[in-house]
């Protein structure tokens, strides 16, 4: 007689995290219940109450036999302490630095955020683990958004591009060290599946790429992003869907924590604004939050719309082909644009100044020429 078998367990739909609040408080839940393994990779991670929280959970876990590792970018956790990780090293964790500052190639970064827990969630987002994240994004804290994902084939992909970065930086042999070789060779760019990786050595950027397509016949578009400093090819491909008659919506940052990025931003708005898109710049908070919505596509992780996101930093971003989170993200740009103010043409017109051109024109020079320069004529020397 045959038995039925059970059903699948059915996997759970993504989830959005909308502050920084409540990512923390899922991602050290997630931590508290592994049983196996945990990945975590930070651009920045502080030494302070956020950071000793993570630290004591990822402590425990070690000592209860799961695996830790940890890829943290030298820039990023310059300010830790030396002996900061020696109980979570004690309890068999592993920390591991990306990129050991140098004055050779010190701008070459790794700017993913993920944490990954026994192969089974993962979280990513535009959060860094520090204090200033940890808020709701109105009253305190910066505004940010990131979110929790079960999907078997992301975490694989998820999984393999951790493990390639942990692996090569690990290695010490003098030779490897002379390398950098991260930073030489690509690693794990990944043609398949939702997860769009970026880096120096990856080739054409596969998220600006997959934007661009998305876009060409977009009807709708939404977009919040902290450093936006778009490229001719994706402010023309905005001011395209607008002109067709399609709505195009910018949610950017009001205030900042890198005011050159905010000049150059803020000189790019008129040829937007002249096509229709319509522009709003969020005030409590510096807005920190990476999402385009695109229809019914979602893009959402680690990259900026700048040209160090798009060519230079190592990235992360998710793609996900999901009505319903696209609708749930729509109306997280709702609730965050009642926050914000919306600058229209004449408004834009009237604020730029002479003085006020010639120094955003300056900021977007260094941005987006300077920058990128710099950072290729270190990747030459590696060649």
């Amino acid at each position: 007689m045959a038995h039925p078998t059970s059903a699948p367990a059915a996997v759970p739909a993504p989830r959005w995290l909308p502050t920084g609040a409540e990512a923390f408080e899922r991602m050290l839940a997630a931590v508290a219940r592994a049983r196996h393994s945990i990945r975590l990779e930070y651009y920045i991670y502080r030494a302070d109450g956020t950071g000793d929280r993570f630290r004591a959970a990822l402590t425990a876990a070690a000592r209860r036999g799961v695996r830790v590792q940890l890829l943290l970018d030298a820039f990023g956790c310059s300010g830790l302490p030396a002996d900061y990780w020696r109980e979570l090293q004690h309890a068999g964790g592993e920390p591991r630095v990306f990129n050991p500052l140098t004055w050779r190639l010190f701008a070459l970064r790794n700017h993913r955020k993920l944490l990954l827990v026994d192969d089974a969630v993962a979280f990513i987002g535009g959060y860094n683990i520090g204090d200033e994240y940890d808020g709701d994004g109105v009253t305190h804290g910066w505004r940010d958004l990131g979110v929790e994902l079960h999907t078997p084939a992301a975490l694989r992909q998820l999984a393999a591009a951790f493990d390639g970065m942990f692996t090569a930086s690990g290695l010490h042999h003098r030779l490897f060290r002379r390398l950098r070789y991260p930073l030489r060779h690509p690693l794990h760019a990944g043609r398949g599946g939702p997860v769009l990786l970026s880096g120096p050595r990856l080739g054409h950027n596969r998220f600006r790429a997959q934007l661009l397509r998305q876009l060409k016949s977009a009807r709708h578009v939404q977009i919040i992003s902290s450093y936006f400093i778009p490229s001719f090819r994706l402010r023309l491909a905005l001011r395209r869907v607008a002109r067709r008659g399609g709505t195009v919506e910018l949610l950017l940052a009001g205030k900042s924590d890198v005011p050159l990025a905010l000049l150059a931003g803020r000189a790019r708005y008129g040829s937007l604004l002249r096509a229709g898109v319509r522009i709003w710049e969020y005030q409590p908070q510096i807005l920190h939050s990476k999402l385009a919505t695109v229809d019914d596509t979602v893009f959402a992780g680690s990259s900026n719309l700048d040209a160090r996101s798009f060519g230079i930093n190592y990235e992360l971003m998710v793609r996900f082909d999901d009505a319903t989170l696209a609708a749930a993200g729509r109306k997280l740009f709702a609730a965050d644009q009642r926050h914000a103010m919306e600058i229209t043409l004449q408004d834009w017109r009237q604020s730029q100044t002479w003085y006020r051109r010639l120094r955003g024109m300056w900021a977007g020079f260094l941005l987006t020429k300077v920058d990128p320069w710099l950072a290729h004529t270190q990747l030459r020397a590696l060649s």
